[in-house]
């Protein structure tokens, strides 16, 4: 008779060994290489050369990425929260409808729209213009940091929204009955009530939008031709002109420690909250 424990293994070998050849030894390989020169020689010389030249991208990255992670929480507490508090059935029919189309669509796809949508003649501003909103001479075009900042938002929030609220729509409606009752209105049942309750789901979706937003590549070349730019477009250029791996693998192993760095205090703040009686 077969070992259970020996078809289990050979069950899931063919995933291990993707996970393996996929993710664990390329990782493993850009740490290895971020440390050594071309000759093999162990050296910190690829760090420095990093912040040298790219300190202000790195502070660049961090800061857009964080207000974009900061917007989507934000923008997701708002639909949630009118999805499950809103009072006019159609309303919440149609944003339940249409806050999920971002969700369908590629980073690459995205940026693309964007750049039609918010340059200086695109889509919005001939909206305005043909409104009588703006003069033609009023135009100005958001494909800076701006751009890049709206594109994250808008592709991101849908994915966070879902998850919100759907924590929100599991929760205990006595509380928020009885909060209306007692003449609270809907921002601060929302704000008092529901938040709090939906606080370790949203900390989750942020923390996978922040990863996701760091690693994206085709948003900030697209979107934005100037300096300073994103860490991924700072890599993608030291390996694309120069060859130059061990820079662009010590700016990826910056790009985890940012993100480790996050999903550290978002552990820490789960175990201290699971030791507590």
């Amino acid at each position: 008779m077969a070992n259970p424990r020996l078809i289990g293994l050979l069950l899931v070998a063919p995933a291990l060994f993707a996970v393996g050849a996929l993710f664990v030894y390329p990782l493993g390989f850009s740490v290895a290489t971020a440390f050594t020169t071309k000759e093999g020689v162990v050296t910190l010389g690829n760090f420095h050369r990093a912040f040298e030249l790219y300190s202000v991208d790195i502070g660049f990255t961090l800061v857009i990425v964080g207000v974009s992670t900061l917007l989507c929480g934000a923008l997701a507490i708002a639909i949630g929260g009118y999805l499950t508090l809103g009072e006019n059935p159609r309303a919440v029919a149609i944003l339940k409808w249409l806050y999920r189309w971002p969700l369908f669509i590629p980073f690459v796809v995205a940026a693309q729209c964007m750049r039609t949508f918010i340059a200086k003649n695109g889509l919005m501003n001939n909206s305005l213009v043909s409104l009588g909103i703006l003069e033609p001479i009023q135009t100005t075009s958001l494909l800076d940091w701006r751009g890049i900042v709206i594109t994250f938002v808008w592709k991101q929030t849908p994915f966070v929204a879902l998850l919100v609220a759907g924590a929100m729509a599991s929760l205990d409606r006595s509380t928020i009955e009885a909060a209306r009752n007692l003449g609270a209105g809907r921002l601060r049942i929302l704000v008092e009530i529901v938040t709090p309750q939906v606080l370790p789901t949203l900390v989750v979706a942020l923390i996978l939008s922040f990863v996701t937003m760091m690693s994206v590549l085709s948003v900030p070349i697209m979107i934005s031709g100037e300096s300073p730019t994103m860490m991924t477009v700072d890599m993608a250029f030291r390996i694309n002109a120069y060859g130059d791996y061990g820079t662009a693998n010590a700016l990826g192993v910056l790009s985890y420690l940012m993100t480790g760095a996050v999903a550290w205090i978002y552990l820490r703040r789960g175990i201290q909250q699971g030791g507590r009686p």
